[in-house]
């Protein structure tokens, strides 16, 4: 059977490096907000290319506290992609702002700028892109309109580490990028763990403060703040994990390459540009029989996942906060196929899954979408 994901296999060949790391801390005997973090912000902040990072406890966390920092009005409209992870909105309405909602361009999954313009409304202050599955967004044409319209600009890159427009780091185009490092992620911790990269000395102090209480000073609380703290253990943990990031990116980019090589063309696969340098956090493929494909593949011994089975729109907790009708969205969770693409996994593996994939008579699939 190959599996979908194994941290297992994925942190293998990193075990010494990692136990070394980990004892290190422990004899410290200094657990949070010390040497390691400080040492990860400052490396992390050189990797993606921002004067700032301020380590977090959580991806959410990162877009709460940046959402917050940026200080906007109460009840502003925030402009987000109406297929994102939940993550995204939820750190919109945990802030007191509304979430607006936007189709994404259904063969990159992502925010389409075309109908940012169609979407803002006079409340509108900000907009909140994802960089889904590893992929960047198009921040050109983002970028120009949030600067036409006097607009913040948040980017949610939990899945982008090392993604590139053009050449430049997704989290750098905007006001603050808000990453993830759940362990599942390109650059993922042994626990949960988030940062926030800015390059603006007043929003990275707020920051600071706000991840610790709204204090920087021990006992002298200058913002109503929160306990939302990276601790040393996983900042340790992710020193070594960034150390060969870039090596794990060039092998997810190996695998997926096998992918474009070998799946047939009855398979609608991920969009490619010259410009984009994507990072396949997820290899998403998508056709309207996927439940059946799924079925037939596992049946063949190849673990697959779906992101996400429910578009946010229509999740329970979202009633009466997210209205209208997003067809693109619903298409896409319901045709969007995640297949085997880890640090973990071997070309050889990738070749079976592929093999698995074209040994299915493309037209039993017919009717079952």
């Amino acid at each position: 059977m190959i599996e979908y994901e194994s941290l297992v296999a994925s942190n293998a060949a990193l075990m010494s490096e990692l136990e070394a790391a980990a004892s290190r801390v422990i004899r410290s005997g200094w657990y949070v907000l010390g040497q390691e973090v400080a040492a990860f912000e400052n490396e992390f902040a050189a990797y993606v290319g921002a004067k700032h990072c301020i380590g977090v406890a959580n991806g959410l966390d990162a877009l709460i506290l940046s959402i917050e920092a940026l200080d906007l009005p109460r009840g502003s409209d925030i402009l987000v992609a109406s297929n994102t992870y939940i993550a995204t909105i939820l750190a919109i309405v945990r802030t007191g702002h509304r979430p607006v909602l936007v189709e994404p361009d259904r063969e990159t999954f992502n925010i389409d700028p075309a109908l940012l313009a169609h979407a803002i409304t006079p409340g509108t202050k900000a907009v909140c892109v994802t960089h889904l599955f590893g992929k960047p967004c198009r921040m050109d044409a983002i970028g120009s309109f949030v600067r036409e319209h006097g607009l913040k600009l948040i980017e949610d890159c939990a899945q982008s580490h090392g993604a590139r427009l053009a050449g430049q780091m997704t989290g750098t185009f905007g006001d603050a990028g808000c990453f993830s490092f759940y362990p599942t992620k390109n650059l993922g911790a042994l626990g949960d763990g988030g940062a926030v990269v800015t390059d603006s000395d007043d929003l990275a102090e707020r920051l600071r403060h706000l991840r610790n209480y709204g204090s920087k000073q021990k006992y002298v609380n200058r913002y109503i703040g929160t306990n939302s703290r990276l601790d040393e253990l996983q900042a340790a943990l992710l020193r070594i994990k960034l150390s060969h990031l870039d090596q794990i990116t060039a092998h997810k980019r190996q695998l997926a390459e096998i992918y474009f090589e070998r799946l047939p063309d009855w398979l609608s696969l991920p969009r490619r540009r010259d410009d984009e340098f994507d990072v396949f956090h997820i290899f998403a493929v998508r056709h309207a029989a996927r439940d059946a494909l799924r079925q037939l593949l596992l049946e063949r011994g190849v673990k697959t996942e779906i992101h996400y089975p429910i578009a946010p729109h229509r999740q329970e907790a979202m009633e009466g906060i997210l209205q209208g009708n997003f067809p693109i969205a619903d298409d896409l969770h319901d045709t969007e196929l995640s297949l085997p693409i880890s640090a973990g996994h071997s070309p050889t593996e990738i070749i079976e899954v592929c093999d698995a994939v074209a040994s299915i008579n493309a037209g039993s699939l017919r009717g079952q979408g």
